[in-house]
Order: structure tokens, then C-alpha cells, then sequence
């Protein structure tokens, strides 16, 4: 024990420059990740979250093979830009939400109804909010906040401290997951879209056949009442569909990582 604390003290250089750089990915990792990043959440709680499990995770992650303790702008850079691969391929879930919302918000008649979301200081759908809030509550019951974390410290292993290197790739990788988010959006808002389509063409129908018949009025509640059952039915699918997306955005990240590791 003596011996281990008498390494300690004098590797202390390398372990403080190990935690510089575990601090650097972490904090990169709460610009973006879901529920990390919420401006709910007071800044000094996220610093001693950050510091905390820095000050867990620095020693060994410095005594890993091939780590590169030294502190440079490639170095910082690289650790950088792992975090926020990270958080910026979890945030796309929160994206693809909020397109939902805003898709199911047309077919609600709410497309001029938005509030201020308090997390991203914007205006946003009411049904994008409620949204968010469903995906809050899907990660926090399915534990997935336990599984970012753990993907985060095995980064440590597959990305050793010093060789983080973002490459073009990695960017346009990045890009391409971005333009997945309207389809996304739309496979969550496409059963409400489709009963909504339905009905509005079944009304039409009708309203040709019997002209007497006041379409336009009869319509919009109809239409809404019918969207509303298929969306409270959707409730029961979107927790699994959440989960699943999650899971594989933070797979996703890995494999980035895996490459330009």
C-alpha cells in the first residue's frame, strides 16, 4: 500500500495531466448528451459530476497500454472531439423527436402552437415536448444513462488517452446519421399522418357524394378525435422505438471511435 501511494505521489504530473484530458471528454460529452446537457440541470452540479468521475477514472485510464499522457492541442483536440462524438450522436434522437412533434403538430392543427423549451432556450412543437419528455423518461427507466456512461469508460480502452484523432470520415459519417433524422421523425409520426390522411380523404369522398353535407366543418374534429386514438395507441410503441434508436446512435459512436482510433 505504501509502495502504491509512493508511485502515486511521484507519477503525480502524469496522473494531473491524465485528468486534464479525461476531464476534457467528459466535458465535451455533457454539450450535447441527452439529460447531461439539460439546462435544468445547475452548472456546478454538472463540474462536480465531471470532477468526480475524473478524479475516479484518471489513474487508471493513465496506467492503460498505449495511453499518451501529454498535454498539446492534438492531444486536447482529440479528446475533445471523442466527447462530443458522443453527445452529438444522442442528441440526433432528441432531433428526430422534435421533427416528429413538429410532423404530428400539422396533423393536430397545433403548427402555430409552440412553447419556449426551457432546455434549449428555443421555441419548440407542443407534441416535441412532450416527446422529449417521454424520451427523459424512457432512458432513465431503461437504465440507458448507466449505458452511456459505461460506453464512455470503455471509450478509454478503445480510444487510449493522446490518440484521438478526428478524421474527414468521422465528419462525414456524422452527416449522413443527421439526414437520417426526418426519417426518423417520420416513421414515429407516420401512423397519426396516415389515419389523418384517411379520414380527410374518406370526408372528401363523402362530401362529393352528398354535396349537402358540410365536409369542411365535419372534417377537422374528426380528424382530430381519430388522431388522437391513434396517437395514445402509439404511446404503447414509441418507449421500445426509443430505446432501440438510443442504443443504436450510441453503438453508432462507438464504431466512429473504433475508426479513427
Amino acid at each position: 500500500m505504501e509502495r502504491e501511494a509512493s508511485v502515486l505521489i511521484e507519477d503525480w504530473p502524469r496522473y494531473l495531466t491524465a485528468g486534464v484530458l479525461v476531464m476534457v471528454r467528459l466535458s465535451s460529452l455533457m454539450v450535447f448528451a441527452p439529460i447531461l446537457s439539460s439546462a435544468a440541470i445547475a452548472p456546478r452540479i454538472k463540474a462536480s459530476f465531471v470532477l468526480a468521475l475524473t478524479m475516479l477514472l484518471a489513474p487508471a485510464v493513465a496506467s492503460l497500454p498505449g495511453a499518451a499522457v501529454s498535454l498539446d492541442a492534438t492531444t486536447i483536440l482529440g479528446e475533445l472531439g471523442v466527447g462530443l462524438v458522443f453527445g452529438f450522436s444522442l442528441k440526433l434522437l432528441d432531433e428526430a423527436l422534435t421533427m416528429a412533434g413538429t410532423l404530428l403538430g400539422m396533423q393536430f392543427s397545433f403548427s402555430l402552437v409552440n412553447l419556449m423549451d426551457p432546455n434549449s432556450m428555443v421555441e419548440t412543437p407542443v407534441l416535441g415536448q412532450m416527446l422529449g419528455w417521454l424520451s427523459v423518461l424512457v432512458v432513465i427507466g431503461a437504465g440507458l444513462d448507466h449505458s452511456l456512461l459505461a460506453a464512455v469508460v470503455r471509450s478509454f480502452k478503445v480510444v487510449p488517452l493522446g490518440h484521438a484523432v478526428l478524421q474527414a470520415r468521422t465528419g462525414g459519417t456524422l452527416a449522413a446519421m443527421t439526414g437520417g433524422v426526418f426519417l426518423a421523425g417520420l416513421q414515429l409520426a407516420a401512423p397519426v399522418m396516415a389515419a389523418a390522411l384517411t379520414v380527410e380523404v374518406t370526408i372528401a369522398l363523402i362530401g362529393r357524394l352528398s354535396p349537402q353535407l358540410p365536409a369542411m366543418v365535419v372534417s377537422i374534429p374528426v380528424k382530430t378525435m381519430v388522431s388522437y386514438g391513434v396517437l395514445l395507441g402509439s404511446l404503447a410503441v414509441w418507449p421500445g422505438w426509443i430505446e432501440r434508436h438510443f442504443t443504436a446512435l450510441l453503438d453508432s459512436a462507438g464504431r466512429l471511435l473504433t475508426v479513427q482510433g
